[in-house]
């Protein structure tokens, strides 16, 4: 097992120092869903939402997420994000929503823990602007799919 690098010899908590890797260009993906009813996703697919495009809202709020990783997760470092898509997607086999999140940047440090938010803050979009229609949704399944850069390389899902 690889060794835990936020904390230090006494065990404590710390932020990395990255000051000695190489900037490298960075990429994660990450996805998760929105599990609902089949009347709730029509509701969202036909535009019947009381809150307006709940698609669309959801994926702004991936990307203003994605970008505020480092002020929600303490031990984040800030990053220079250089691009952010979300893509949220109908999928009447759960039934309900899938989010997928895309990071880049050119820097020390990874965007995984900014994919993971983006999905996340999506997905809690989806759920704010439809509670009112249904409360039991579930939140499901949110992982990272791919990681590319820095010097622990590629790692893809299995």
């Amino acid at each position: 097992m690889a060794e835990l690098t936020h904390f230090d010899a006494k065990g404590d908590a710390h932020m990395v120092d990255v000051s000695d890797k190489a900037v490298t260009s960075r990429t994660a993906v990450a996805e998760g869903c929105v599990i609902m009813s089949p009347e709730t996703l029509a509701l969202i697919t036909e535009g019947r939402a009381k809150k307006g495009d709940v698609a669309g809202v959801a994926r702004l709020a991936g990307i203003m997420g994605a970008k505020r990783t480092s002020d929600l997760i303490p031990l984040c470092h800030p990053l220079p994000v250089t691009k952010v898509s979300v893509d949220v997607t109908p999928d009447d086999s759960l039934p309900g929503l899938r989010v997928q999140a895309t990071v880049k940047t050119t820097g020390q440090t990874g965007v995984e823990m900014e994919a993971l938010t983006a999905v996340s803050t999506a997905c809690l979009t989806v759920y704010d602007m439809v509670k009112a229609a249904q409360k039991d949704m579930v939140i499901s399944d949110i992982h990272l799919l791919l990681k590319e850069g820095g010097k622990s390389g590629r790692y893809e899902a299995p």
